[in-house]
This record gives structure tokens, C-alpha cells and sequence, in this order.
């Protein structure tokens, strides 16, 4: 029996793993925990920019029976692709100033969107308050250490079945700016989560729908990639981002008219990262 997990994120799938592909959505959430709306400096409706808004509609949509993550907790309670040390800001965290001694900040610390973000809904610090050693423990114990741990955990058993494990960390991003702005950007930290092959198949997949791809930039990838891939060990990791006007209705706030083929093209990517496990799989097995 599968163990009963925390509210703050869903399993998806069957206990045993049917594919070698796991999906991570860890800024899906939008339970905004009365404690934390206590402590806000803003509305709670204006930190929706925080989330990657309704891409768990993207990602269910997606589903085929992979093991599925989908965080519930809204991100600005905890960002569960931060480190729960080197992403500790000094500035809304009590407790972090010991913990990052002759550490320097991580440019996500210093951008005010480290492990608690500080900034958001327009307002350069959203907390009333420094929060407590004990409050941001509680958060990591209850909210980011069980993700992590679930995630962990699928990828092992995707392992143990199929030899490889790919984890496809699922984001949404706001719409970029420029004179061919990307709309969908492909993050493996630089060749460091990922094999190229694997990459460019995944890429091959977007830029056949005529959609603008970019590598790595703004997104290259963050802390869920770089803390479950393990390559030499066959695991593997990859971040899509997904420009929000093409799956939300022109306020970029609910589901809209091109959420279908936003679904079709993660379903698309995710049937590609199969095709490349298995033929990795038979390939060690021919070995």
C-alpha cells in the first residue's frame, strides 16, 4: 500500500511505475494557508504571479499513467525548487543567517526569490514579519522535504524497472519580450541534467509545431534538476517552460483557448523522453 501523503502535493499514477518518465509541477499551487495570509504585506489574489498559473491544467491534461508530482501549496509559502540551505534569504528568514555562514547568497536569494520569496504582488518584501528558525523548519518538514522525498522515490522506482529515469520538471513563464521572443525554453542546466541527444529530441518536438524554442535562457534549470539528476547513473533531468499566453485567456489568468494543443505538445514531449528511455533500455539490456 502506497502511503497516505502530505495535502500540500499529488501523486498521480500507480503505486508501480508504468514508465521510465516522472513529472515534476512544483509551482502549481494555490492553497494560500491561513498562516501565511496573516503575514502578507499585499493581497494574496496579487502573488498569482508567483505561480506558474494552472499548469497542473497542462499537466493533467498530459497524464497517460506516468508517476505525476503536483504541488498544491501556493509557491510564496515555499518554493520547492529552492535549496532548503543556500536559498535561505537573511531578510524574510530568522534562521538563516546562521545556516548560510561563509556561504554567499544565490542570485535567487539576492532577486527575493530564494526558498520564502520576498518579493511579490508588487512589493519589495510581502512579509510583515521575519519569519522564525521554527516557521521555515516547519515549512521544509512538512511541505518541501516530503516533495522531494516522493520525488526521489518515483525516480528510484522508474529506475528499477526500466534501468533509466527521466524527470521532466513542468513550469510556465511569462510571456518574454524581444523581436523573436521564445515561447517555449528547454532547461538541462547546461548539458549537465541531460544527455543532447535527449534534448534535442525534446526540441526537435517544438520546433516541428513552428513554436520559437530557446536553450537554457532565461531558465536553465534550478534546484529540483540539479539535486535528481544523475546521469552517470542514468537518471536523467529535464525543465520545460511553457509561455503562459499559450495555454491561459489574454489576462494570463485562467485556462483559455489554447490549452488543448498546450496539452498535445506536453503529451508529445513526454511520449519523446519515452522513446528515448526504452531505446536506452533495450540498448543496455543488448549490451
Amino acid at each position: 500500500m502506497v502511503p497516505a501523503l502530505p495535502t500540500s502535493f499529488r501523486r498521480f499514477g500507480p503505486p508501480d511505475p508504468v514508465s521510465p518518465v516522472v513529472v515534476s509541477v512544483p509551482h502549481a499551487g494555490r492553497d494560500y494557508p491561513p498562516a501565511m495570509l496573516s503575514l502578507l504585506t499585499v493581497p494574496a489574489a496579487l502573488l498569482t504571479a508567483l505561480e506558474d498559473r494552472h499548469v497542473d491544467a497542462v499537466a493533467l491534461g498530459a497524464h497517460g499513467g506516468e508517476t505525476m508530482l503536483v504541488a498544491m501549496r501556493a509557491r510564496g509559502w515555499i518554493d520547492l525548487n529552492r535549496s532548503p540551505l543556500r536559498d535561505r534569504d537573511p531578510q524574510v528568514d530568522a534562521g538563516a543567517e546562521p545556516r548560510i555562514a561563509g556561504l554567499s547568497p544565490s542570485d535567487k536569494v539576492r532577486s527575493g526569490i530564494g526558498l520564502i520569496p520576498r518579493r511579490g504582488g508588487g512589493a519589495e518584501n510581502m512579509w510583515r514579519r521575519k519569519l522564525t528558525d521554527a516557521e521555515v523548519a516547519e515549512r521544509i518538514t512538512h511541505d518541501h522535504a516530503p516533495y522531494h522525498a516522493a520525488l526521489a522515490a518515483a525516480l528510484a522506482a522508474a529506475h528499477a524497472r526500466f534501468g533509466i529515469a527521466i524527470l521532466l520538471d513542468l513550469h510556465s513563464m511569462p510571456p518574454l519580450v524581444g523581436l523573436a521572443p521564445a515561447r517555449i525554453v528547454l532547461g538541462d542546466r547546461y548539458g549537465r541534467t541531460a544527455p543532447g541527444r535527449m534534448t534535442d529530441m525534446v526540441a526537435s518536438v517544438v520546433r516541428d509545431l513552428g513554436l520559437p524554442l530557446a536553450m537554457n535562457h532565461p531558465y536553465a534549470g534550478g534546484y529540483i534538476l540539479s539535486e535528481h539528476a544523475r546521469p552517470r547513473a542514468n537518471v536523467h533531468a529535464l525543465q520545460l517552460e511553457i509561455d503562459r499566453s499559450l495555454y491561459l485567456d489574454e489576462a494570463l489568468d485562467l485556462p483559455g483557448a489554447g490549452l488543448d494543443d498546450t496539452i498535445a505538445l506536453v503529451r508529445m514531449v513526454i511520449d519523446r523522453l519515452t522513446d528515448f528511455a526504452l531505446d536506452a533500455t533495450r540498448r543496455i539490456a543488448a549490451e
